[in-house]
């Protein structure tokens, strides 16, 4: 399985450089060195550095503005027990504690203060400890407290 670690976005300067956008915050895969695939191709960073806080890197091979950066699942570190990568809460379905059924993930949403569930009915749920009870990526089923899908 492959996950999305950035986009490549417009470019910066006249090297061949790019604004990494969406960018993973694992700030090893935007370092001179680093591996991974564009578009399914495998690329290394030759070139990097900042702008305004965001990541700029330039790759060999070059590769076209809007092609996915992507690494395999197992490239990733290991997550801390009641962690999870937000791709492997998509397509969990969600219950309010009592067993009412509210849907599917569809998204995990960056937010101002915390991530978002979103649900495909369109119900939104913030990932506070409040209302999260409980996540079962084996069984696989999200429980949330009663009171914050109304």
């Amino acid at each position: 399985m492959r996950v999305r670690i950035g986009i490549v976005g417009r470019p910066h300067g006249i090297d061949g450089a790019f604004f990494v956008e969406q960018p993973s915050d694992d700030r090893r895969w935007w370092q001179t060195g680093a591996r991974f695939l564009a578009n399914g191709v495998p690329v290394e960073v030759v070139a990097h550095r900042t702008s305004s806080g965001r990541p700029v890197i330039k790759l060999d091979p070059p590769v076209e503005r809007g092609a996915a950066l992507e690494v395999e699942r197992e490239q990733l570190p290991p997550t801390e027990a009641d962690e999870w990568y937000a791709f492997e809460l998509v397509g969990i379905p969600v219950v309010e504690e009592g067993g009412r059924s509210l849907g599917t993930v569809r998204a995990v949403e960056p937010g101002v203060a915390n991530d978002v569930l979103e649900l495909d009915s369109g119900v939104l749920l913030p990932m506070v400890e409040d209302c999260i009870l409980r996540v079962d990526t084996d069984a696989p089923l999200i429980e949330i407290a009663k009171g914050f899908a109304e």
